[in-house]
């Protein structure tokens, strides 16, 4: 005689009623829809400013439709001793101190990455503090330093400061980005006969070329719109960038004209935005590693 088995009966749970919970989701996706429309107001209002202003006939810092269209406060800026000068002062310190951090922060990040030893936890640390450190705090014994070694109102001098005080946000940023290179494909280059240069400028760099992309764009941008280091290091007007000669504007002249500072903001702006532009399309590639792997 076997025993019937008997499934005891289950007790469903009334599931949540539809209407409620579609409510709670479009209340919450419309909350954090105005959330970001108000933070976009806030990026947006200052740049509608400068737009307007640059091509307005008055001379006011108030937002305002302007009574006509003009292109006079750009035919103001455009010359050399205002405009074309400090941006080419701008682009050499720029282009040459980004060049160097870039340069630098790969064959830095390397070893970072790759070897063990007792000195790299600390050696860390100490670039981590690195980047916290707000460059006004060092520039006094900066500018002693400068003046003792006659590198004073030197070009050179002045970007090689910017590269250095860039350096360890770029290795910082290099270091993680060459973490996620797997090791097999070193190993790979390794047994072919490849040295350790011949391996990381072959095989890690093309594999982590969005990093490279994203430190060179972040480090330009830094150094672009630094006015304290250049204004503390160089002392002559024809040496000065475009982020200090924009000073001008506000207080060489008896009224400050916001229609030619607006103007100039706005070419002094397009550097960057071109520069973003052309390294912008390295960055949807990713990295592509697990078909590396599997290659």
């Amino acid at each position: 005689m076997t025993a019937a088995l008997t499934t005891p009966p289950v007790t469903k749970v009334p599931a949540a009623p539809a209407a409620p919970r579609k409510r709670r989701l479009r209340l919450g996706t419309s909350t954090v829809n105005l959330v970001l429309v108000a933070v976009s107001v806030v990026y947006v209002l200052p740049l509608l400013w400068m737009a307007l202003a640059s091509v307005s006939d008055l001379n006011t810092f108030k937002l305002k439709l302007p009574d006509s269209l003009t292109l006079d406060n750009f035919d103001a800026v455009l010359n050399v001793d205002t405009t074309f000068r400090p941006m080419l002062n701008s682009l050499l310190l720029c282009g040459f101190g980004t060049a160097i951090t870039v340069v630098a922060s790969i064959l830095c990040a390397y070893p970072l990455s790759r070897y063990r030893s007792r000195v790299r936890r600390p050696f860390l640390y100490t670039i981590l503090f690195s980047t916290g450190l707000p460059i006004t705090a060092v520039m006094i014994p900066v500018y002693s330093m400068f003046v003792q070694v006659d590198l004073i109102d030197s070009m050179p001098g002045t970007t090689l400061f910017l590269a250095a005080s860039s350096l360890p946000f770029g290795i910082w940023l290099m270091k993680n980005f060459m973490d996620g290179v797997p090791v097999v494909l070193e190993e790979a280059a390794r047994i072919d006969g490849a040295n350790t240069m011949q391996v990381l400028w072959r095989v890690v760099l093309p594999l982590m070329r969005p990093g490279v992309v994203v430190v060179t764009i972040f480090t330009f941008i830094g150094m672009w719109g630094n006015f304290f280091v250049p204004f503390i290091l160089l002392l002559s007007p024809e040496k000065l960038p475009a982020s200090v000669s924009v000073f001008t504007f506000l207080s060489a002249h008896d009224q400050t004209q916001y229609g030619q500072l607006s103007a100039f903001s706005i070419i002094y702006s397009l550097p960057v935005v071109m520069l973003y532009l052309l390294l912008a399309r390295k960055l949807g590639g990713g990295f592509a590693l697990g078909g590396a792997l599997k290659g």
